[in-house]
Formats: C-alpha cells, structure tokens, sequence
C-alpha cells in the first residue's frame, strides 16, 4: 500500500490584524503533582509580560516506542519519581538555547529542542522536559495572537474548525488502570452517537450515573480507577460490556441508534510474546495471536463493538494484520502503543495496513511539531483520529483544543468523573460555544 505524504508542516500566515508573537524571555519549571499524586513538570514560558503554562500527562499503560520521561531516580524523594533534573533541563539547557526566539516559530523551537537532545526517544533532555516547552510556547504564542488556543492552532495548521469530536468514555477501568478488578481489559468506553458534543457528552453522563445505581444494586464496588471510571471486580471481561448495554437501556436510550460500545484491549500487557498467544484470565480463555479476531468479531456483533483499540500487542504485526482484514470495513481498529504518535511506526502501519485509525497522545513524541506531522499523515491517508489523555492527568486541557483545532472524530478524556478529566470535557463545552457564537 502507498502512502499518501505531505509536506513538512509548515506554519501559515496568521490573519491581518494580529499583533506579531514576542520573542521569549524567560522561562520556569516546577515540579507539580499529576492525578496520580506522582511529580510532573509545569513550565511558564514568557514573552515580555505575556506569559502561558502547561504540564505534562504520564502513562501507566505505556508502549515500548514511546518517548522517555526523564526522571530524578533519587529514592529519597517520590520513590525516584522525582523531575528536578526535568526542569533543570528546561531551565538550563532549553532556555538557552530559545530565548529570543519568537513563540509562534513553533517548528524552529521544536526542531531546536529535538536536535538539543539528539536522541530517538528524547532520554537525554527527557520529553517530559521537551514537551512542557513545547505545548507552553503554542499557548504562548497563541495568547500573543490573543487568539484562542483552538483557533491558533486550527489556523497555524490549515483547519477550519467544523463539528467537536465524539467522546469516547471510559466508565469501567480495568486492566493497567484498575488491577485490583482482575479484568483483562483497560478501558470500556461508550460511544454516544448523534447530536452535538455537548448532547453527546450528556447522554454519556446519564448512562454512567445510571451504570453507578446498577453496580450498587448488585452488590459491586463503585470505587472509581485512575480515569474515573468505575472499577468492580467483575466475574469476567464481557461482563463489563453487558452492565454497559444494560445500562443505556435502562436510560431509555437503544443500542446502535443512540450509543455503540467500544474497547482499549492494551493487549500488549497480557501477550505471551514466546507462546505467541493472549491470555484472558478474566475469560478463562486463550487465543493464539492468528486467531483473536474470532474473538473481537463476537463482541462486535454482540455489543455494537464499533472501536477495537490495541486488540493485538504493540509488535504482534501478523495479528494486526489479520484483525485489520477481517473486521477494518465494518469497525475502527485504532493503533495506540503501535504508533505512540510517531510518524515512522505510522508509515509501517500504512504499509502494511494494520489498522485505520490512531491514538494521537503528545507525551508519547514528545513535541507539538512531531505529534502535527503524525496527524497530518493519518488524516490524509484517511485514518481517523481519536486525541487521548493519559492515566495520570493534571488539569492543563491543552488537548481539548487540540483535538478541535485539527477536526479529530474522537477524544478520550476518561470517565464524566475526576477534576482532571472534567477540566478538558468543560473545556470543549466553552469551544463548542465560542464556536457557534461566530
């Protein structure tokens, strides 16, 4: 298969009128804690007066080709976790080698901090580093424009911002996120159809207060996992799927006109890579790697399962292969760890046609330029994009905007629950009203 190629993506002019981006002066990185209560980094990032922040998600599920945080190792603090080196990194080495540029030159500045770092997956100067300059300095240069951070990014990158995406919420957690459930799977999600985002996104809401009083009533904890969904110690993984068409049933909403389901399998957490074969505990069942489509196909068919995300292991390519053949024409077969938003593993993909549409995460490359490359490419080889947060969160609700600012079909912000979650849902609320008040 071909790949349709773009160009290096470039800035465009921004409109007449605006004011030019200033050059930056000064920057500051902090340690800060993420949902988790685990250290990140925030950086502020100033041109003369003006300034903008963002900090940095981190992943508990995380494939093998992501890009490295860089951290501290010192047990006497956080257990290791620590990030001081981070932002000594950001203060030091970083600063010096961008002040005076202007902020809108986000290319330069990205380019310069990946060149800085020279290595593949930015262990050296750390992409938690690298990444907290990078996303500050779009916001930066935004707030220079004094222009939202949606319409910045939209203009800067050829868009014209059209319908939101459609939330994908994770309401039971299991998996990476929620061990102590005994499921296999990470993420149940619903998959709310029709509307606006903002109906979408209360239609969701309804099915999961709904989902919480059938738990209850059934003698199941509602305790909630890292992404707010609710975490019960289910007797097995299509379980979850059934309390989840059950409960939009009882909402009084109908399966495939209002809602579809939809699954993060994180395969790659429970593949047998010499076996060759995928362990279901929950299940009781094993699949070799040529054989778990069969499986996918039942629930697709059973529970409207119209988005399969990391059905195979991250390197399982014969598996992908065969999951892409069989079940790509009629659901969504969405790499994550077989990208991690990177546009070399995204070229294999094409080629080999493994999937048709791509988890995009920012901490996973490490820069805004890297992650636009990426979506650039997916879109134009018509892959459909589903911008993702990340199990440890903070309330920076960059990709909210992100993900309107270059029309993504979907968005996973985890479950209507947790400060860190609603703080990217209520973000896309005020877009989706600044955007029909034009």
């Amino acid at each position: 298969m071909n790949i349709e190629m773009l160009p290096k993506v470039a800035s465009q002019a921004l409109p007449s009128g605006k004011v030019s981006a200033g050059k930056i002066t000064k920057i500051h990185a902090m340690e800060v804690l993420d949902s988790r209560g685990n250290p990140t980094i925030q950086t502020t990032v100033w041109a003369g007066d003006i300034s903008a922040k963002a900090s940095v998600p981190s992943g508990a599920s995380t494939g093998s080709h992501e890009a490295l945080e860089l951290r501290d190792n010192d047990k006497k603090r956080y257990g290791g976790k620590g990030v001081l080196k981070a932002c000594k990194n950001v203060e030091g080495k970083i600063f010096q080698a961008i002040k005076g540029l202007k902020a809108d030159d986000q290319e330069k500045i990205d380019q310069i901090m990946i060149d800085l770092d020279g290595r593949d997956n930015k262990s050296k100067l750390g992409a938690n580093a690298i990444l907290s300059v990078s996303l500050a300095t779009a916001r930066l240069a935004a707030n220079c424009h004094k222009m939202e951070l949606f319409e910045y990014l939209a203009h800067k990158y050829g868009y014209m911002v059209k319908d939101l995406p459609t939330p994908l919420l994770n309401v039971i957690n299991g998996g990476a996120h929620a061990r102590s459930t005994g499921l296999d799977i990470q993420e149940f999600f619903l998959i709310p159809l029709g509307g606006k985002f903002s109906e979408k996104l209360r239609k969701g809401t309804e099915v999961y207060h709904v989902l919480q009083k059938n738990l209850l009533a059934k003698g199941y904890s509602t305790a909630v996992g890292d992404e707010g969904g609710f975490a019960p110690k289910l007797p097995s993984n299509e379980a979850a799927f059934t309390f989840l068409r059950e409960a939009v049933l009882a909402t009084g909403y109908k399966m495939d006109n209002d809602f579809h389901l939809g699954a993060d399998v994180a395969a790659s957490e429970f593949f047998d890579i010499k076996k060759g074969v995928y362990e279901f505990k929950a299940d009781k069942k094993v699949f070799k790697s040529t054989q778990i489509y069969k499986m996918y196909r039942q629930w697709y068919e059973k529970y409207h399962l119209s988005i399969i995300e990391d059905g195979c292991a991250e390197d399982d390519i014969v598996g992908w292969k065969l999951l892409n053949q069989e079940l790509g024409r009629e659901t969504l077969i969405v790499g994550d760890d077989l990208f991690c938003t990177n546009i070399k593993r995204l070229k294999m993909g094409i080629t080999q046609n493994l999937a048709n549409a791509i988890i995009i995460k920012v901490n996973q490359i490490g820069t805004l330029s890297e992650t636009m490359e990426t979506v650039k490419l997916a879109q134009k080889n018509n892959y459909k994009i589903i911008l993702s947060h990340r199990s440890a969160e903070t309330c920076d609700d960059f990709i909210a905007d992100l993900a309107a600012g270059v029309n993504a079909e979907y968005l996973k912000m985890g479950a209507p629950c947790r400060g860190e979650r609603l703080a990217k849902y209520n973000r896309l609320l005020e877009i989706e009203e600044l955007v029909n008040a034009k």
